[in-house]
Formats: C-alpha cells, sequence, structure tokens
C-alpha cells in the first residue's frame, strides 16, 4: 500500500469518469427499448446498494486494501485466494476496456491502423500514470472533469439547438410493464457499471473524506441514453455500436457547425483513460501487495504489456466482445465478484467484529 492521501474531491472526480469510462458510449439498457433510461434508474439504485456494502467492509477496516482485509475475515490460505481472483478480475476488466476503446478509435479515426498500435498507445499513457501513484491520477481527474463536463454539457446545447430530439420515441412508456427494465437491470445495469466500483475498496484506504458520485452518474447516464433513443429511435440506436457518437454525427447548426465527432472522441478518451486506469492500478497494487513487491512501479511495464497482449485475444471482433460483455460476464464474473464475495466477507466480517466487541465490552464490564 502506498503512502498516499487523497481528498473526498478527488475521489468524487474519479469515481465519476471511472463510471462513465466506457458506459455513455454503448448502448446499455436498450433490450429495455424505449424504457433503457428507467432500467438505468433501477441499476443505479441496485449499484447503491452494493455501493454500501463495499462502504461497510471498508468501515471495518478502513487502513487495509481489499487485497489485506479479505486474509483478515477469511483466514491467510483463503484469503490470499480470494484476493487473486479478484487481482484477475480488475486486470480482465483493464483489458476488455482497452479492447473497447481501441475498436472504437479503429471504427471512427483510425481505421487503417493495426489495433495493436492502438491499444499499445493507450496502455503507455495509463503506464506511466499508474507508476506515478494514486495521488497523480487523483490530481488529473480533478483537471480533467471539468473539460469533460463542458464538452459533455456542450453537447447536449448543441442536440438541444439542432432540434432532433423527439421525445415520442420515448413512448408508450413502460409498454411491456415494469419487469422488462427490472430485468434488464438485474441482468446488466447493476454489474455495469455500478457494481464496478467494488474496485474502489483497493482506493477507499487513501481518502480523507468520503464522497459519493454513484447517483450522478446513474443521472448522466439516465440523461444520455434518453437523448440516444429521442435522437435515433429505438431500432437505429440498438443497431449502432456507439450510439452516442451517431447522435453526435447528427448536430448540424445553421448548415456550418457539424462533424462535431472529435470532440466525442475526446470525452470519450477521457473516461476510458480514466476506467482502465483505476482497474491498472488495482491490479498493480493488488499483485505487488499480495507478492510482497516493495516497489509497485517496478511492475508497471511487464503487468501492462500482459493486459495489452491479452486484450489482442479476447475476441475476434468487436460485436463478439459486446455480446460477452452483456451476456457472458454478468453471471460468469460480475455477480461473483461484485455481489456474491462482498455479501460473504462482509457477513463474516460483521460476526468476527461482533465477536471483537462481546469480548471488549466483557473486559470492560470486569474492570
Amino acid at each position: 500500500m502506498e503512502k498516499a492521501k487523497i481528498s473526498g474531491s478527488q475521489l468524487f472526480t474519479l469515481m465519476i469518469l471511472f463510471e462513465f469510462g466506457s458506459a455513455f458510449i454503448l448502448p446499455i439498457s436498450i433490450e429495455a427499448k424505449q424504457d433503457a433510461w428507467i432500467s438505468i434508474l433501477f441499476g443505479m439504485i441496485g449499484g447503491l446498494l452494493l455501493f454500501l456494502v463495499y462502504y461497510q467492509l471498508y468501515r471495518y477496516y478502513p487502513d487495509l486494501l481489499l487485497v489485506e482485509f479479505t486474509q483478515k475475515i477469511m483466514g491467510k490460505w483463503i484469503g490470499r485466494l480470494i484476493s487473486f481472483l479478484y487481482i484477475f478480475y480488475f486486470a480482465n476488466i483493464a483489458s476488455r476496456v482497452i479492447r473497447d476503446f481501441g475498436d472504437m478509435l479503429l471504427t471512427f479515426a483510425y481505421p487503417d491502423t493495426p489495433l495493436f498500435i492502438v491499444n499499445a498507445l493507450l496502455i503507455i499513457v495509463v503506464i506511466y500514470t499508474v507508476s506515478k501513484g494514486i495521488e497523480v491520477l487523483a490530481r488529473a481527474s480533478q483537471l480533467l472533469f471539468s473539460l469533460f463536463y463542458l464538452s459533455a454539457i456542450s453537447g447536449f446545447i448543441l442536440i438541444v439547438c439542432t432540434g432532433i430530439i423527439d421525445f415520442t420515441n420515448l413512448q408508450p412508456v413502460l409498454e411491456e410493464g415494469i419487469w422488462l427494465p427490472l430485468k434488464v437491470a438485474l441482468t446488466q445495469n447493476i454489474y455495469f457499471p455500478f457494481g464496478e466500483t467494488v474496485v474502489f475498496l483497493m482506493i477507499l484506504p487513501y481518502i480523507k473524506n468520503m464522497s459519493k458520485g454513484i447517483g450522478l452518474t446513474g443521472i448522466n447516464l439516465m440523461i444520455t441514453m434518453i437523448i440516444n433513443v429521442s435522437v435515433l429511435g429505438v431500432s437505429l440506436t440498438a443497431r449502432s455500436q456507439f450510439p452516442l457518437l451517431s447522435t453526435v454525427e447528427s448536430i448540424q447548426v445553421a448548415d456550418f457547425l457539424e462533424r462535431l465527432d472529435v470532440f466525442f472522441m475526446l470525452t470519450a478518451v477521457i473516461g476510458g483513460f480514466f476506467k482502465i486506469s483505476v482497474f491498472f492500478y488495482a491490479t498493480v497494487i493488488g499483485t505487488a501487495n499480495l507478492f510482497k513487491i516493495k516497489s509497485p512501479s517496478r511492475i508497471c511495464f511487464p503487468l501492462g504489456l500482459v493486459l495489452l497482449l491479452y486484450s489482442l485475444s479476447l475476441a475476434n471482433n468487436y460485436e463478439e466482445l459486446l455480446q460477452e460483455a452483456l451476456k457472458i460476464l454478468p453471471f460468469s464474473l460480475n455477480i461473483h465478484f461484485q455481489v456474491i464475495l462482498p455479501l460473504l466477507l462482509l457477513t463474516v466480517a460483521f460476526f468476527k467484529n461482533r465477536g471483537k466487541r462481546k469480548k471488549s465490552d466483557v473486559t470492560l464490564h470486569q474492570l
């Protein structure tokens, strides 16, 4: 664990940029059709409940990282195994996000560039930042947060000014009842992006005071999906690989202000950079802690190279990668690492700490 401290405001900006990451560029919840925004709302509520579980674990062990308190709770060997599995999980997600953004950049900006080159450039920047420590990453989030939101707000204003929003595309509301958006939330949204905040159990011990950003992220993702469906309609949003980009490409103000996808790309890369960096940081610091490596920066490059090569082998194409992320991962990995294991750890920690309190009360009574 580093000897570092970050502020509550830095945690807030880091969490917002992390959660946006790849979520706002993908057609999340579109299986709920025009009720996708309702599904995101349900997912946000579920995500807040999960974060309460993570936060309670942090309160039990405020000075320990996830890979440390698992050993306190479950014992040395089982705890180390769980820690190793979490490191693998974080590395897996980091590789997938690298691939997401590599494919996006190839599709819309660099069609003749090899995927290896694009992914390598992404991971080089991430390696450099993470090697400097969590304080540098947190300060960078503060600096780029304003640019991220300025671009987002400007894009929203331009979309409104263009007059391409048609709210009738959101009707009828709850056409198939409340079950469909609830089902999509339980099978997708609660895990992506909200449940991914489990990785912040590798960062919370560094903070001076707590601040939460899940609610703001959920609201912004709802607005994003409302705009996408209003502009593109359900069918086009579902068919589009990157629906928000398609929405931005529709902007045309006064016959001269158009082709603003470059601003979308800038915003997307900022979000993607922080999502990759947080997962990669958790991988690096977790590996260093588990294997007693005194200088985590020494393993940044070899681990980054592993993630780069793994990102290239994840899928044959982007469609296959997206289907795995939305259909397979929620039940093969996410539910175990975001829900089952944290609840198990919290239950055991509760009884252990309850036992300690009882012993302490008995001792005080005897004195």
